[in-house]
């Protein structure tokens, strides 16, 4: 189906920007921790790949992508290399950061819930996949420097409900079989625009009804989550 929709080199231009933004923000956060520079790499690794790995081995799509496409591990070995050398300046540009990391969600979002969907999956679980797809590797990377994920605090912009949106939109294309690459390319546009929403307008999802927590909110920091 993927496949139909766009030709092999651009879906692979896309996938390898997506997978290089989101190694930069794994990179930018191992500099944060004081990781050596096999720390960065691991951490960018990790971001970039986790979330298609998880897709992957899920699916049974196996050996997965990232170990068959040398380009696919490479990128994020780029991208540590540009962090290493040149995080002051990242850094300064985090806005736009944060910009790509938006469009690589809300393009993992899509490419994963129809990868999903290809292996036969139900709807529901290509969505469920998709969400994985553009999360996962965020989540792994909070994990393994020893942070709460940025997808469950309070006090982070909506991250996870984008990807939902971009997920969703395809299943919704797929059942009324009107999805090609303009609904396709809708879905990531959506997702990557509520995703900027969220960020410009502080965005969060509710708590609990009538909570009663002492737990304070922490201030904000610059990270592409």
């Amino acid at each position: 189906m993927f496949h139909d929709l766009f030709s092999p080199s651009v879906q692979h231009a896309l996938d390898l920007i997506g997978i290089f933004v989101f190694a930069i923000s794994g990179a930018l956060l191992a500099v944060r921790k004081n990781f050596d520079v096999f720390g960065i790499a691991v951490l960018a690794e990790v971001t970039a790949l986790g979330g298609g790995l998880l897709r992957d081995l899920i699916i049974g799509a196996v050996p997965p992508a990232a170990f068959t496409d040398l380009g696919y591990f490479l990128m994020p070995l780029v991208a540590t290399a540009f962090v290493f050398f040149l995080h002051p300046e990242v850094e300064r540009t985090q806005t736009a950061v944060n910009i790509f990391d938006a469009a690589g969600l809300g393009l993992f979002s899509v490419t994963g819930t129809i990868k999903a969907y290809e292996y036969g999956l139900g709807l529901t679980s290509s969505a469920a996949l998709g969400l994985a797809t553009a999360v996962g590797g965020g989540v792994l990377r909070d994990v393994l420097a020893n942070e709460v994920p940025s997808l469950l605090r309070w006090d982070r912009d909506l991250y996870a409900v984008p990807a939902m949106v971009g997920a969703t939109t395809v299943v919704v294309c797929i059942r009324f079989d009107v999805l090609n690459a303009f609904t396709s390319g809708a879905a990531v546009l959506l997702a990557f625009a509520l995703r900027l929403l969220a960020m410009r307008y502080h965005w969060r999802a509710p708590r609990a009804w009538n909570r009663r927590s002492s737990a304070r909110e922490e201030p904000e920091k610059a990270t592409a989550q």
